[in-house]
């Protein structure tokens, strides 16, 4: 695995990390009867096949059902400073609330990385940099040392991901970039200008569905896959 330094967090992440969106049970939190053995003895054999390649880097949300919960099944079976965990919250009124819940699905005691889920609007940028909002709570679990560093994730236009990285308040930022769509390119620039991670959310699935590419597509990218040209297209840039 090759490691990259993700901005002034100094951490060393993997450049192919392991979402936890897609290989969850259901889409909503379920009994833990409910959840059938297969399914989680495939989601813990990723996790493993993941760390013994390398992938030491965890993402899930409060947002992606029952992956918390399942995954709360078998990251504590690790030694703690062996993975990098993040998870997500979105920036609700019960922003405390629902990272409350996260963590007691993760069964950690803290966890590395927590992004605000999702501040895709003007208004949801201001609302989580209010006093009392999603920012100033986590800045609690923060100094609790329940939270190492704090940034956000983002489908929002271009402008309003560079006001919200111009604030200097986030230590990274998860969007959208890779070749079929570069209007995010400034956002990157500026995350770099503040020494800030950057993330980039599902180039292989947002980014084409390319583990299922049309022939045509295939023919371009050639003597590559199409997966393999855009994971090289992205990491061909330092930032």
């Amino acid at each position: 695995m090759i490691y990259r330094r993700f901005g002034r967090t100094e951490l060393a992440m993997p450049v192919i990390t392991c979402g936890g969106m897609r290989y969850q049970h259901a889409w909503n939190d379920v009994p833990p009867e409910d959840i059938p053995a297969a399914n989680q003895a495939n989601l813990e054999a990723t996790i493993h096949r993941a760390v013994e390649v390398g992938i030491h880097h965890i993402e899930t949300a409060r947002g992606y059902g029952s992956s918390e919960m399942q995954l709360g099944r078998v990251l504590p079976t690790f030694p703690r400073e062996k993975l990098i965990v993040q998870t997500k919250v979105g920036p609700g009124a019960d922003f405390r609330e629902r990272f409350e819940t996260s963590m007691n699905y993760l069964g950690l005691d803290h966890v590395d990385l927590l992004g605000i889920h999702g501040i895709n609007t003007r208004e949801l940028l201001e609302a989580t940099l209010a006093k009392g909002g999603a920012l100033n709570i986590a800045r609690e679990f923060q100094r609790d040392g329940r939270v190492r560093f704090i940034g956000f994730s983002t489908h929002a236009p271009g402008d309003v991901i560079c006001d919200a990285i111009d604030t200097g308040e986030f230590d990274y930022v998860n969007l959208h970039w890779y070749w079929v769509n570069q209007r995010n390119w400034p956002a990157i620039q500026a995350a770099t200008r503040h020494d800030m991670g950057v993330f980039i959310i599902s180039p292989n699935d947002k980014g084409g569905r390319l583990y299922d590419p049309p022939e045509k597509l295939r023919a371009l990218c050639e003597p590559l896959s199409p997966m393999a040209f855009n994971n090289l297209f992205c990491l061909s840039r330092p930032e």
